[in-house]
């Protein structure tokens, strides 16, 4: 069962919903029947549900979800409010790595509804990190040192890196960094999802 809305707030949780489901069926190049004959929820109500008329049960939400091939959890977080278009520097996460000499800084954190993430990393010289496989097959990312030197191997080349440059490139595998020194780098790195 569907509830009526009187009015669905422009920026309120079912108008969002209602938005990113519409988003959804149109990335896919489906039409209202083409999503209805695929769900079993009536075009009708298909069509009242991406206009914010009707808000949806767990039951319906449910059917979407397996017809987009997602969780409800991961649709409902794809709805969440915008992230804050400002990241001060106190609120970004700092994590280090002692052992390998590589601190790592979350510029601009990933947010559900966003496909980009900005990392300033640094490694000390000598330092070297190894990635067994990409997180993401496919992710794109960019390399733009903004200080000293980096050697990366990504699909077995090895790429010196050095301050100015950009190295970027589709990650499927695996990929090493290693600052030969004699001072340490500092790079900025862009991950876009596929």
């Amino acid at each position: 069962m569907m509830r009526e809305t009187d009015e669905t707030e422009p920026g309120s949780v079912d108008a969002r919903l209602a938005a990113r489901l519409g988003e959804l069926r149109a990335e896919r190049g489906w039409s209202l029947d083409e999503l209805s004959r695929r769900s079993g929820v009536s075009r009708s109500t298909l069509s009242r549900l991406e206009r914010g008329e009707l808000s949806p049960t767990a039951a319906l939400l449910g059917k979407l979800c397996t017809v987009y091939g997602r969780t409800m959890s991961r649709l409902l977080l794809e709805v969440e409010a915008d992230p804050p278009q400002l990241v001060p520097a106190a609120r970004q996460p700092v994590w280090r790595d002692e052992a390998s000499g590589f601190v790592r800084r979350s510029v601009s954190p990933p947010h559900t509804g966003l496909r980009a993430e900005v990392i300033e990393g640094t490694l000390a010289p000598g330092a070297a990190i190894a990635y067994e496989n990409a997180p993401v097959s496919g992710v794109e990312q960019h390399v733009w040192v903004l200080e000293g030197m980096v050697e990366i191997t990504v699909d077995g080349t090895v790429h010196t890196v050095r301050s100015g440059d950009c190295l970027r490139f589709r990650l499927r595998g695996p990929s090493h960094f290693h600052c030969p020194g004699p001072e340490q780098v500092r790079y900025a790195l862009m991950i876009v999802l596929p």
